[in-house]
């Protein structure tokens, strides 16, 4: 891109008073230089079945092109108006809990015909209009597009051609899945029945496969048909969200992020999160790792709090800290959901840039220092390249499977909770990373494979971290890996399967932990930390050196932690759900062992280091300090200039950092 953009969602269409203008002049004194639009009002864009009216699209378009701000518009098809529902009640997704009631967003059927025509319809006829303003550059289709868990009669039928040209035979289906378990072995195709109320776990995670295909597939045909009317300089994109848990946590295990994002132009996610005493800027990170290698390239922040809820409108600070932290992950736009508070309906508590009343507030105060900074400083931040040599290895099969297989009865841990157990720690000690999915052809490129509970998985997936590691790699398994097929289908063999040989090591037992600590506290970190909990795994070790050992009177023999060289590299394998002082234990022993180690990992949070590589070949390093308390550290590196100030920085320098502060400095 040529410039960073600092955006917001705007809606014309919501406001209860004429103010396009002075919005306008608004936008303009905090620097704002692109909006996201239309993505959301289908109703009013298409009030009755071939009704059209896009004159609340058109007068945005040309008064912000008057005043030089951009345009991102978006394909309304989120959201689907009350005509089309009643003239044909079945476009609502069916899902296991019945027919779906109209009232919220994201309620279709994605696959069904009759939604579809329209849906053509209405991108044909927004994006034909729009596309040759001179405000567009560029395109959302649709919004945090998923399944919502369609599963009806055509989605069934559409399931059954989709197995039958997966399996060459009903024998080899009801083989690999197991379905003799209580009769429910298929032996017709005719006789095929609705996975809705499936017990099979084989079965009923190869139907969230088959759901996450039709996003990929219907995102796909949305980029078709916007590309026909797509000019010179545009693009196209989506925005991705993440398992939510009231802020964006974890990998979305509705969507294949990879999958779906080809045919798009640049990814786009949105990214919420804790505020206040709760900002660690974890989240900022996670979402943009995620981004960032779909494509291995930048990604824009299509949404991001402002205001937000009540518990998360930001102390002063940290609206810039987040705005700085989205920019040294590789986003080359920040834009906030949304412009201005609502004042009816849903989200009306879910607050803006602007508050209800309309007027300058601390926040959007904050908010025109950080579009002075993006202005300024665009051709030193913009395109940040970041080479990181560590990676998180996420797996939406692994995802599934433990929904379908988790840890214990009392337990509600989930794949999630693993892969932020381990990804937490790497951002707290400073190590960037990736994080890629088994798509990824090749892990050349990486010194250390992070790969959190890898439950389900192919032979030639678990074949090929073993290669990684004899080719000189290093990795770090947590427990419940390689256990299954990549059908869930439990290998026969001793565990950990496939990579039992380069893990050196073995166990068929495993317990849920009651009372169980780790021996003689191998890590330092004190009584309280060294307990094991919710899952364990017996481990005896065949070759492998044994980091810990369980303490308690009957597990005792058996061992936690592992470490076997194989080949030139070495495989870690952490067979219990630790504290996360031990993880982090752990995977400083492995990047130090790697060579993944220097002066930024010295540093630790609350002060996080991001670096990269910006367009003029020099090296930007972001010292963020998420604290309420000021902080200081040493210019390990040689000289430079800290780009916010413009000040000429010496090797060896001591640099302070006020609450919640910022330092870029350029090299």
């Amino acid at each position: 891109m040529e410039k960073l953009l600092y955006g917001v969602a705007y809606y014309d269409e919501y406001m209860p008073y004429e103010r396009l203008d002075k919005d306008i002049q608004m936008m303009k004194d905090a620097g704002i230089n692109v909006v996201r639009i239309a993505e959301s009002t289908w109703s009013t864009h298409e009030p009755q079945n071939g009704v059209f009216d896009f004159s609340s699209v058109d007068r945005v378009l040309d008064a912000m092109h008057e005043a030089g701000i951009q345009v991102i518009v978006g394909t309304p098809t989120y959201a689907v108006p009350t005509w089309m529902v009643k003239e044909h009640p079945d476009v609502l997704a069916t899902t296991s809990q019945g027919p779906g009631k109209y009232g919220a967003r994201q309620i279709m059927d994605i696959t069904h015909p009759t939604y579809l025509f329209y849906a053509e319809r209405i991108i044909r006829k927004l994006i034909s209009r729009v596309s040759t303003h001179p405000a567009v550059i560029g395109y959302q289709t649709d919004n945090e597009t998923k399944h919502y868990n369609t599963a009806g009669d055509n989605v069934q039928l559409q399931f059954v051609k989709y197995m039958r040209n997966k399996f060459s035979s009903l024998d080899e289906l009801n083989k690999e899945f197991g379905l003799d378990y209580w009769s429910n072995r298929i032996n017709s195709w005719e006789d095929f029945p609705s996975v809705v109320g499936t017990i099979n776990g084989s079965l009923g995670a190869e139907f969230a496969k088959f759901q996450r295909q039709l996003v990929t597939n219907f995102l796909a045909w949305q980029v078709g048909i916007v590309n026909e009317y797509k000019q010179e300089g545009q693009f196209v994109t989506q925005n991705f969200d993440f398992d939510w848990r009231g802020y964006s946590y974890g990998i979305q295990g509705d969507v294949d992020h990879f999958a779906a994002s080809k045919p798009f132009d640049i990814t786009s996610v949105d990214i919420y999160h804790p505020s206040q005493d709760d900002l660690t800027g974890i989240e900022i990170s996670f979402g943009g790792d995620v981004a960032r290698s779909t494509k291995q390239s930048n990604y824009l922040v299509l949404e991001t709090e402002a205001q937000a809820f009540w518990h998360w409108v930001p102390y002063p600070g940290q609206l810039r800290l987040q705005a700085f932290s989205h920019l040294a992950s590789g986003a080359n736009m920040v834009a906030y959901w949304h412009w201005h508070s609502l004042h009816n309906s849903f989200e009306t508590y879910w607050k803006g840039l602007l508050s209800h009343d309309f007027e300058p507030n601390p926040v959007y105060n904050e908010a025109k220092s950080i579009g002075r900074d993006f202005a300024r400083l665009s051709p030193k931040l913009v395109n940040l390249k970041k080479k990181n040599r560590v990676a998180v290895l996420f797996s939406n099969e692994a995802l599934t499977s433990i929904k379908w297989f988790g840890f214990n009865f009392t337990s509600d841990k989930n794949y999630n909770d693993v892969v932020r157990w381990m990804y937490d720690e790497l951002y707290k000690m400073n190590v960037g990373c990736d994080l890629i999915n088994p798509s990824v052809e090749s892990y050349a490129e990486y010194d250390v494979l992070v790969v959190p509970a890898l439950y389900a998985a192919s032979d030639a997936l678990l074949e090929k971290l073993n290669q990684f590691v004899q080719d000189g790699g290093h990795i770090v398994y947590s427990f419940k890996s390689g256990f299954a097929n990549e059908h869930i289908k439990v290998r026969s063999t001793r565990q950990p399967g496939l990579i039992s040989e380069a893990c050196g090591i073995s166990y068929n037992l495993f317990v849920e932990p009651k009372h169980v600590s780790l021996r003689d506290d191998p890590y330092g970190v004190g009584e309280e930390q060294n307990q094991v909990h919710t899952w364990m795994e017996l481990i005896t070790p065949t070759t492998a050196e044994v980091l810990a050992w369980y303490d308690h009177p009957h597990w005792g023999e058996y061992a936690a932690i592992t470490q076997n060289a194989y080949g030139k590299g070495k495989a870690t394998y952490v067979g219990c759900y630790t504290s996360s002082a031990v993880i982090r234990k752990v995977l400083e022993r492995v990047m130090k062992e790697a060579g993944v180690w220097g002066a930024d990992q010295e540093l630790a949070f609350p002060i996080i280091v991001k670096t990269g590589v910006n367009d003029q070949g020099n090296t930007i390093r972001y010292y963020l300090n998420y604290a309420d308390e000021a902080a200081s550290f040493v210019n390990a590196y040689g000289e430079g200039t800290e780009l916010l100030a413009g000040t000429p920085i010496a090797a060896g320098e001591k640099i302070e950092l006020e609450p919640w502060g910022v330092r870029i400095i350029e090299q």
